[in-house]
């Protein structure tokens, strides 16, 4: 789950390290780094930081987690400032709650000595991950007194002084907010920190016997330099694997071919303007708007965002099917809805192919696949692959709607439990529940609120037409 991201606070904190950030550097480099951290250009000013402030009071409300994330990852910060700026972001994008009991647990269970064998790399992610150096009186007396020379000896050099349980409650990690204790622990199980394979897995193996009863687990998702990549999820929702290709909006059958059998590469050969193949990495946030916007701007070499934008929302538009307003209101309400933070929340794709055969249904006959394509799919944070299908009168009967049509309801339900069973989430609508957009309002402003773990009091109003 995710809060709503507290962007004043966002900002305030962007514009705290701004207020010693400006000292780095000169007018004529103001400038490049605005355009590095994606603040708007700086106007003219009587000093640097009054220019930087001015650019940043005009960036708007859905860049400023860009900004942060450009700040994190370019520019030095202390401790104090770069935990208090993850914190915002990670607060408000997915994350799995860990309650403080089931840590407390898991840190009474957890034997530290695989990972003192390297405690270099432990040291160095204690130093990313939490404050080491907090003594008050540092520069005043000796170095010895703060968290980071307390670990070093209570820890590395005397392990049996403090049981992991006290090392965690020196740390903060019982209360730490649960985006950061979940970091904590993927980072444990990564071979940047632990490079032994069954080091890793033992790690995990323990973890996990705590977080499953809580509703998570670190699950492996890939690999990286040759080991294990772990991830922590909601247990039971979701899949193991992460797409590779996602082909959708599409106005008509794409001509797909093998470009390397062996490697599971395709093609599809038709023009880009048929046939949408969006093939960059997912990850654990899912498919974000952002995400989906950054790969239209950068495969189009559009660079006004705006305009990217517009033209992104209409080429899907454009693949809904003409008879079917049930899914042309749902796409239109879910953007619409959205439009003030759509980059924060997963992309809608129309039209996509789940499954892929070369012949017809009627030339694979019994053996052919159900559900080839469906209406729409989301990439949720966890693995998540959620379906929804908007169904008309032509998923029941025959004949232009004349005749009911057992058999055909039949195949579409089977094809529903083998989705499910691969660990996607289906969600149905009748089309009538979503023919008139007005109507259709309050449903999906409640239903996208309980997908998207909003809280009831922050789900789009009722009234959010026009």
């Amino acid at each position: 789950m995710g809060e709503q991201m507290d962007m004043a606070l966002l900002r305030r904190l962007i514009d705290g390290v701004l207020s010693t950030l400006y000292r780095r550097y000169t007018e004529k480099e103001l400038p490049a780094l605005g355009e590095r951290l994606g603040l708007p250009p700086p106007s003219a000013g009587s000093s640097k930081h009054e220019r930087l402030v001015a650019s940043l009071n005009a960036c708007p409300d859905d860049r400023l987690p860009d900004v942060a994330d450009a700040v994190l990852d370019q520019e030095e910060l202390g401790q104090a400032e770069r935990m208090a700026l993850q914190d915002v972001l990670w607060l408000g994008r997915h994350h799995v709650q860990i309650p403080s009991r089931t840590r407390r647990e898991l840190a009474r269970d957890f034997d530290l000595s695989d990972h003192l064998s390297y405690p270099d790399r432990f040291m160095a992610l204690l130093g990313r991950m939490w404050h080491l150096d907090n003594d008050p009186l540092g520069g005043w007396t000796t170095p010895t007194n703060s968290l980071r020379s307390q670990i070093e000896r209570h820890v590395i050099r005397f392990p049996d002084d403090w049981t992991t349980e006290q090392f965690f409650e020196q740390l903060g990690a019982f209360e730490a907010p649960h985006p950061r204790f979940g970091v904590f622990l993927e980072r444990l199980a990564s071979a940047a920190v632990l490079p032994d394979e069954q080091a890793q897995r033992r790690f995990v193996e323990l973890a996990n016997r705590h977080l499953q009863p809580a509703g998570a687990i670190l699950s492996q998702d890939g690999e990286a330099d040759g080991y294990p990549r772990f991830h922590l999820v909601q247990h039971g929702r979701g899949t193991a694997r992460r797409p590779r290709n996602l082909i959708f909006a599409t106005l008509g059958k794409p001509d797909i071919r093998f470009t390397s059998a062996l490697d599971n590469d395709i093609e599809v050969a038709q023009r880009d303007d048929k046939v949408l193949v969006y093939d960059h990495p997912v990850g654990k946030e899912g498919l974000l708007w952002r995400h989906l916007l950054a790969w239209w701007q950068e495969t189009r070499n559009i660079t006004d965002h705006e305009q990217a934008a517009r033209s992104l929302y209409s080429r899907m538009e454009a693949s809904l099917p003409p008879k079917s307003p049930g899914q042309k209101n749902l796409f239109w309400h879910y953007h619409h809805a959205h439009r003030d933070h759509l980059n924060e929340v997963p992309a809608l794709l129309p039209e996509i192919w789940l499954h892929w055969d070369p012949k017809t249904l009627r030339e694979r006959g019994p053996q052919a696949m159900q559900n080839l394509r469906m209406d729409f799919l989301m990439l949720l944070p966890g693995n998540r692959r959620v379906v929804l299908e908007v169904d008309g009168m032509q998923h029941f009967t025959r004949n232009a709607g004349a005749e009911p049509d057992s058999t055909k309801y039949a195949a579409t339900m089977a094809g529903d439990r083998a989705l499910k069973f691969r660990g996607y989430e289906v969600f149905r609508f009748g089309h009538d529940e979503l023919r008139d957009r007005d109507r259709a309002q309050p449903l999906l402003a409640d239903f996208f609120g309980m997908l998207l773990d909003c809280p009831p009091g922050l789900r789009v109003p009722q009234s959010a037409g026009g």
